[in-house]
């Protein structure tokens, strides 16, 4: 079995794939009008990685960052740490 590994400060993402969109008159809007994905799952780290990120992380990056790839038949984008903007952290309601 083949793992995705991650170097040189580098961190796989799984993207949140919008669904379809169609227009209330049904025309569907094609992937090249639509804005890129910004938010993902990590699911592997290079092994210098700072420790605020980790796999499973929920996490908002720039829009034109990375680079898409394919592994074992998934789509994972690789992109820089340091492309990252935020980590979705849930909290409990006061």
């Amino acid at each position: 079995m083949e793992k995705l590994q991650p170097v040189n400060g580098n961190v796989a993402i799984k993207v949140f794939e919008p669904e379809e969109e169609k227009t209330k008159s049904g025309i569907i809007i094609p992937d090249s009008a639509k804005e890129r994905p910004t938010e993902g799952t990590i699911t592997a780290l290079s092994a210098d990685s700072s420790e605020e990120i980790n796999v499973g992380d929920r996490v908002i990056f720039k829009e034109y960052s990375g680079t898409k790839i394919t592994h074992q038949g998934e789509e994972y984008l690789l992109i820089q740490e340091s492309e990252i903007l935020a980590k979705i952290v849930e909290v409990d309601s006061i």
